[in-house]
């Protein structure tokens, strides 16, 4: 079976003296870091976690991310 690549936007927020990043399109898909590239690496493993748990379940995982306007 050939791996589905998907795109979701992310967002990065600084907190104080950590950064908050978060996939607004992935309902509780949140984590932290000390520094951006921290973040970074957590949202890819918390994305990948999200989705791997959805996929257990047998629940449904959105195959794009939903941009509303800014």
């Amino acid at each position: 079976m050939k791996a589905k690549i998907l795109t979701y936007r992310t967002i990065i927020k600084k907190d104080g003296k950590t950064y908050h990043g978060f996939v607004p399109s992935l309902v509780g898909c949140h984590t932290q870091g000390d520094s951006f590239d921290e973040v970074k690496r957590n949202l890819k493993e918390a994305i990948e976690v999200w989705i791997e748990t959805r996929a257990r379940q047998g629940w449904s995982i959105p195959s794009f991310s939903v941009c509303a306007g800014s």
